[in-house]
């Protein structure tokens, strides 16, 4: 446990933190407050406002409006008794104050408790006074991640739900603590429950339910295992409501609790099909289906979700119900408060997102989002663990990018007379929407389409597709198809039956040329500045740039050290030899991540070829100055993949790995490296005669210079294109497959075939819209010697990978290009 006296450490921190007086250059965007002096701030981010901690990970748990302050708490992994993580008041002008109370832990659990008008933060306890007390971990230890109210005496007492299933029952008024069942830190990692990870709680309709999101065994095993759980205790015992991953508990008195025990709750979870969200309404539970926005968060052991919320971020005004942000998967909703039986309308998808968030609020009319930016977890190109604050809007949530989604009620699910109707999946506020049958029965079986128009609950045929013996069909829906939840049933019993869908395209709802004008394109000549970045440690708080020109001729300057700091002043080192030195030997790419041939990209994951789109010509070799970094973590947990002009979403192995990915954007653009540092991501590969803006920053002697934006500002880099395929005059052999081929987020989309056989060649295109290396034929196509053949795909049709087959051995070309 961390002591209460300001350690050297918290010093430090706190010079690290205090707030900026003046900004080093008027081109970086400032903010005003209360006539105060203004503060740097670029898309949202302010650079002071960072939080650090000697640990693999320093995310924002909580953040809560309360007292004139924003508050908020950060956590390391895995400290169920205290740790060098803090407490922090925030002032109306953005001043940051580390409260000596602190200590620590891993705390994500916040509520107000009404009676006694208190914010119940973490471990603490703060008054209307801002006067904080403070739970120890020796009297509650674990790492607490739900309050909620209490079943017999709400007035007086909150339940205390820790990550190992520790639940404690705390006296409001007095602090103390009554151990109603141990941390699993305490007892020797006994579970009361099925699972691991415990996350959300909240009470309602007479019961406390909670929700684990993990599993204790090996975290290699299968991603789309069964773990995790949504239980109920109703004051004596348990009973566990499904097992699966589950992470959020709320109802529509949100952070203080429902005003009545008739309110329904919600929760939300996963499993190998789908986002789950689960409905409580009259003492029944209800299941409804939500798209999976970004794969890289169903790895197995459930670790990788940090704290999706359902939370009102918008308050009610001048006639305006009030708006309530969901978030899960990669994937912002507005969510309706008034979700019921019968009244499941409005609920639909904002945007897809990169950024990973702790939880949001509203304080002083800007919706603001705690995130978990930067950790050195596996990621040893960071030198502290850091986050930040995201301030934004409404308006600026809802135009991020194009909701996106995968997922469906049956992934080879064995269907019986008694279960031939699948659950609710939601069907509006996509662009384009496909659904992909299939079953591995000996006879056809007829799959009937069905829409709840409304959200109330009345169903209607929509379309009956009948899918072959053993067979698969898609099909298309309509783009001015409206309905709120689409739903399947099946004939009759059959094996495998799957119902999946692919909603997109992938990308931004709009470019913004002008946002990214200091970077150099990869199509001019001009003189520009490259280097590798790094986030620097030992509670310095600044990035560390290893920087060259390159000038129109493509000749190197020498390497030359810089440093950014809080003030956002980008500045040559005079003494930086050791500094210098590693960094050239730790941070320099020497190799590219990718390799190329005359088809396409070529990415290698131990056995396994995957190929991805090509762009510019100048991404198959080496620049002047190197190879540009190809895979970063730029997320706690989360990589990006900056492959031939393309960033791409990369998950971790054990959510999929290269398997999973999806495009981002296609920028063309001479980004030589990237990284996040004090929440903001930076990019390097900027153009010598662009002037500082709001985004690019200049060094003090003008030869360098980087991009600073959030990571949310990619979607508006380009829309994901490009050109390549399995084969390009390619020697094949009969019956052997392709590669698989990238087609998930891009949208128009034509192949070409053709071959130099002196007979015809049947060509069979496949297409794995699972992702797990399943296989269904899509088409056949038949090309003459000398010709060659063209398809457009269906506008909407989707998938996540391609391949090919050729009946003969020729030399064959399967192009795929996608505008």
């Amino acid at each position: 446990m961390v002591p209460r006296h300001v350690s050297l450490l918290l010093l430090l921190l706190v010079a690290t933190l205090l707030p900026i007086e003046n900004a080093s250059s008027a081109d970086v965007a400032s903010s005003t407050l209360n006539g105060n002096e203004s503060l740097p701030c670029i898309s949202g981010r302010y650079p002071h406002l960072a939080m650090f901690n000697p640990s693999g990970e320093c995310g924002i748990g909580a953040v809560v409006p309360w007292a004139g302050r924003l508050w908020a708490i950060t956590y390391p992994p895995h400290q169920p008794f205290g740790s060098k993580d803090f407490l922090y008041e925030i002032d109306e002008s953005l001043r940051m104050t580390i409260r000596p109370e602190s200590i620590g832990g891993t705390p994500a659990d916040r509520m107000i408790h009404r009676e006694s008008n208190q914010l119940i933060i973490g471990p603490y306890f703060i008054d209307t006074q801002r006067n904080v007390r403070v739970i120890p971990y020796k009297k509650m230890p674990g790492r607490p991640t739900a309050v909620a109210r209490h079943l017999t005496d709400p007035a007086h007492k909150v339940y205390f739900y820790s990550m190992e299933e520790g639940l404690y029952e705390v006296d409001v008024d007095t602090l103390d603590v009554t151990t109603l069942h141990k941390d699993a830190h305490v007892k020797g990692f006994t579970d009361d429950l099925p699972g691991y990870h415990g996350k959300g709680g909240y009470s309602g309709q007479g019961r406390l339910v909670v929700a684990n999101n993990g599993e204790r065994k090996s975290p290699h095993l299968p991603f789309y295992d069964t773990s995790g759980c949504l239980a109920e205790f109703n004051g004596k015992d348990w009973t566990t409501i499904e097992t699966n991953q589950f992470c959020e508990v709320t109802g529509p008195g949100g952070i203080y609790g429902n005003a009545k025990t008739t309110d329904p709750l919600w929760a939300t979870g996963w499993d190998k099909r789908s986002v789950l969200l689960k409905l409580l309404d009259k003492g029944q539970w209800h299941t409804f289906r939500l798209p999976i926005a970004d794969y890289s968060y169903v790895a197995h052991h459930g670790w990788y979700t940090e704290w999706p919320r359902i939370r009102e971020v918008v308050p009610a005004t001048n006639g305006q119900p009030a708006k309530l942000l969901m978030n899960m998967h990669g994937q912002f909703f507005d969510f309706p408060k008034t979700f019921s039986v019968g009244n499941t309308a409005g609920l639909r998808p904002l945007s897809s997102y990169l950024k990973i968030t702790g939880d949001y609020c509203n304080w002083r009319g800007q919706i603001v989002v705690a995130c978990d930016d930067t950790s050195i977890m596996d990621n040893p190109l960071a030198g502290q663990s850091q986050s930040n604050l995201w301030f934004t809007s409404w308006d600026t949530l809802a135009n991020l990018s194009k909701p996106v989604g995968y997922g469906g009620p049956w992934w080879k699910d064995d269907l019986t007379a008694d279960h031939l109707s699948s659950e609710p999946y939601l069907f509006d506020g996509y662009e384009k929407r496909v659904v992909h049958l299939a079953h591995q029965s000996d006879y056809p079986v007829k799959f009937t389409l069905q829409l709840d128009r409304q959200g109330n609950g009345q169903w209607e045929t929509y379309k009956t597709v009948e899918v072959p013996a053993k067979g698969y069909v898609y099909h298309i829906f309509p783009a001015d198809l409206s309905a709120t939840w689409v739903r399947v049933q099946a004939d009759k019993p059959c094996a495998a039956a799957t119902a999946y869908f692919h909603y997109g395209p992938s990308g931004g709802t709009e470019e913004d040329v002008a946002m990214f004008a200091g970077l150099a394109r990869i199509d001019a000549d001009g003189a520009h500045s490259v280097g590798v970045i790094r986030p620097r440690g030992g509670n310095l708080g600044t990035l560390q740039f290893l920087a060259q020109s390159v000038d129109a001729q493509g000749n190197v300057t020498p390497a030359a050290y810089y440093e950014i700091d809080k003030d956002m002043r980008l500045t040559a080192s005079s003494n930086s030899t050791k500094e210098q030195g590693y960094m050239q030997k730790k941070a320099v790419v020497t190799k590219a991540d990718f390799s190329v041939d005359r088809a396409s990209v070529v990415i290698t994951e131990g056995q396994n070829h995957w190929r991805l789109p090509k762009s510019h010509s100048d991404y198959d070799q080496a620049w002047p100055a190197g190879w540009p970094r190809g895979i970063r973590e730029v997320a706690t947990e989360r990589n990006l993949l900056n492959c031939h002009g393309t960033f791409y979403v990369l998950p971790r192995a054990t959510a999929g790995g290269f398997c999973a990915i999806k495009p981002v954007c296609t920028h063309n653009r001479r980004i030589t490296d990237f990284c996040t540092w004090r929440g903001l991501l930076v990019l390097a590969g900027c153009r010598s005669d662009a002037p500082s803006d709001g985004h690019l920053v200049k060094s003090d002697d003008g030869q360098a210079a980087l991009w600073f934006g959030d990571i949310d500002d990619l979607w508006h880099l380009g829309k994901p294109r490009g050109i390549g395929g399995p084969w390009l005059d390619t020697a094949v052999k009969a019956g052997q497959p392709s590669d698989p081929y990238l087609m998930t987020g891009y949208d128009e989309k034509t192949l070409a075939l053709r071959h130099d056989a002196d007979a015809e060649v049947t060509f069979t295109v496949e297409v794995d819209f699972l992702r797990d290396g399943t296989w269904t034929p899509y088409a056949t196509f038949r090309a003459a010697p000398g010709q060659t053949v063209e398809h457009a795909f269906p506008d909407g049709f989707s998938a996540h990978w391609v391949r090919v087959t050729a009946d003969r051995d020729c030399t064959a070309t399967a192009q795929l290009t996608y505008r």
